[in-house]
This record gives C-alpha cells, sequence and structure tokens, in this order.
C-alpha cells in the first residue's frame, strides 16, 4: 500500500511538474525545465571551476585578447548582459572544441584555432555555443534525465530550495559530465546553430563564413563523423544546408564589424 502511494505520488508530481515548467526556446520550440536559472547558473560555475583545474590554460597575450575581442563583440549585443559578466577562458589543447556553460561561462581550445581560421569563423562557433546557454539548453537536458529516471521527487524538493537541494545537484552528474561531456541532441544542436548565427551576424561578423567553418570542420573530421542517424549531431552537410537557407532569412544589419586580430602563429 505504502509503495502504491509513492507511485501515485511521484506520477502527480510529474505531470504537475510537466505542466508547471513547460517554456518555449528562442526559435519557438517547446521544452520542459525543471531546473532555476540560480541551481543551472551554480552548476556551470562548478562544471567550470573542475574543468580549469584539469586542462592547462592557455597564457598568450594575443591569443586570449583575439578570443576575447570575438566574445565580446558577440555577447555586447545581448540585451540585459554585459560583456564583462561572461568568463572566457582559452584551454591548451589540440581538442577542436569550445562550450559555454549555464552563468555566463565560456571555453575555447586553441586547437579550435586551426580550423576556424577567421574572426567570423570562431564567432560561428562562439555564437553557437552561446546558444546553447540561452536556449537553456543544458537545463533541458537534466530535465529529461530526471523524468526518464523517475528522479522527479528529489528534484522537485531540490527546486523548492529544501534540505535536500545539495544531494539533488550533487547527483546531477557531478558538474562536468553534464554540463560539457553529454551531447546535445540534434534538435538542440540545429537550434543552437540557427541562434549563433543570428548572434553573430548582429554583432557584425560574415554569416557566410558560417559555412566555410562546416567546410572546414568535415574536412578536418575526414570519415570521422558517424551517419548522421546514429550521432547525435546533425551531418557536416545538414548543418551546412540549414545555415544556408537561414543566411537567405537574414535581416540586414548595419552593426560596425568588428576587427578581431588573428594572432600569428
Amino acid at each position: 500500500m505504502h509503495l502504491l502511494i509513492a507511485i501515485r505520488t511521484a506520477v502527480i508530481c510529474t505531470a504537475a511538474a510537466v505542466l508547471l515548467s513547460c517554456a518555449s526556446s528562442p526559435t519557438g520550440r517547446q521544452q520542459v525545465l525543471l531546473f532555476s536559472n540560480q541551481d543551472m547558473s551554480q552548476l556551470g560555475a562548478r562544471s567550470f571551476e573542475e574543468i580549469k583545474q584539469q586542462e592547462n590554460i592557455n597564457q598568450d597575450p594575443a591569443t586570449n585578447r583575439y578570443v576575447q575581442c570575438v566574445t565580446q563583440a558577440i555577447t555586447s549585443r545581448l540585451g540585459g548582459s554585459q560583456p564583462g559578466q561572461w568568463e572566457v577562458v582559452v584551454f591548451e589543447s589540440e581538442q577542436v572544441n569550445a562550450f559555454a556553460l549555464p552563468g555566463g561561462k565560456i571555453g575555447v581550445y586553441t586547437g579550435l584555432l586551426n580550423v576556424a581560421t577567421t574572426q567570423d569563423q570562431l564567432a560561428t562557433v562562439i555564437g553557437h555555443e552561446i546558444g546553447h546557454v540561452l536556449a537553456q539548453h543544458s537545463n533541458e537536458r537534466l530535465s529529461r534525465s530526471q523524468l526518464a529516471n523517475v528522479g522527479l521527487q528529489i528534484s522537485s524538493l531540490a527546486i523548492s530550495g529544501t534540505q535536500y537541494h545539495d544531494l539533488a545537484m550533487a547527483g546531477l552528474g557531478l558538474g562536468v559530465q553534464y554540463g560539457v561531456l553529454m551531447p546535445y541532441g540534434r534538435a538542440q544542436e540545429s537550434e543552437s546553430d540557427i541562434i549563433g548565427l543570428h548572434l553573430m551576424a548582429e554583432a557584425g561578423f560574415n554569416p557566410n563564413e558560417s559555412i566555410t567553418l562546416w567546410q572546414n570542420m568535415a574536412a578536418a573530421s575526414g570519415r570521422g563523423q558517424p551517419p548522421e542517424i546514429l550521432s547525435t549531431h546533425p551531418s557536416h552537410a545538414s548543418r551546412i544546408s540549414d545555415l544556408k537557407a537561414e543566411i537567405g532569412r537574414l535581416a540586414s544589419n548595419s552593426a560596425p564589424r568588428p576587427n578581431c586580430q588573428r594572432p600569428a602563429n
């Protein structure tokens, strides 16, 4: 009897939480978000600190100025956000990667600069990663995980700010796994492509360079990318096709073109 009551309570709580947590992404896609911005910012900050302890931080002033310049050109265009609110760290690594976390944390690996060969191409990647944050994709991913694992009773208590808050947040993946390592779904990746394209174009970067960036990515990956149906990411060809279509819909923009100086190799 107690088990039946517990199951019934969990089902009711799950349904109520889903109904109360429905939201729309910047592109109008429906989402379920169970966690507060404060919770996600705390998790993002925790993840970022772990990464900074694990990775080598690049100390080259020219490289850091370049990445900061591109990032600030984009973040300065965000309503209600000041460039200084975003912490940007360049990591010394051959990884062709970058990420952004809730709470305004951005990491860029130096290996990306070998593939994103212009400020516009780097802006494509940084805009894409910021798009994940603006669309609350980490929150959406965590929420889906909680619902799938029927962990809603604990997580709903966490949202309410009870004594279970720290326990629930600690159980959500030790930060890095959910903040960085777990891949976003294809719908989220495609959505961030579109959001990022608009962000970089509004900041004065050349949106056509987003096509070149993904052509470079395709060349760099060679045959390493699995078929799209087997991957959580869209194929390079799909991304390029979607970006070309969206570029045709971009409104004219009079923003001054940034002049971020790429460091000499």
